[in-house]
């Protein structure tokens, strides 16, 4: 369960990491839609980032915990 929830949370990780870079960039382009919020207001970002990373948390531990119950040698006569 550890090695999916691992796999899956790097995966993520590594997408709020481009997804801030690419945020920081692109907010200055849009500063004049933004209102009553500074283009790299760190309390959106970060609680934003927190949210995605809870989330996508849950996502890989539904998963990874559903199939800890799965009889592997069941599974492999399976297929």
């Amino acid at each position: 369960m550890g090695m999916v929830i691992r796999e899956g949370m790097a995966l993520v990780i590594a997408g709020v990491v481009v997804g801030l870079a690419t945020t920081v960039v692109l907010t200055r382009a849009m500063t004049a839609l933004l209102y009553g919020v500074s283009p790299t207001d760190p309390a959106t970002l970060v609680g934003t980032a927190a949210l995605l990373l809870v989330v996508a948390l849950i996502a890989c531990y539904v998963p990874a915990r559903r199939a800890t119950k799965v009889d592997p040698l069941g599974a492999l006569r399976a297929q």
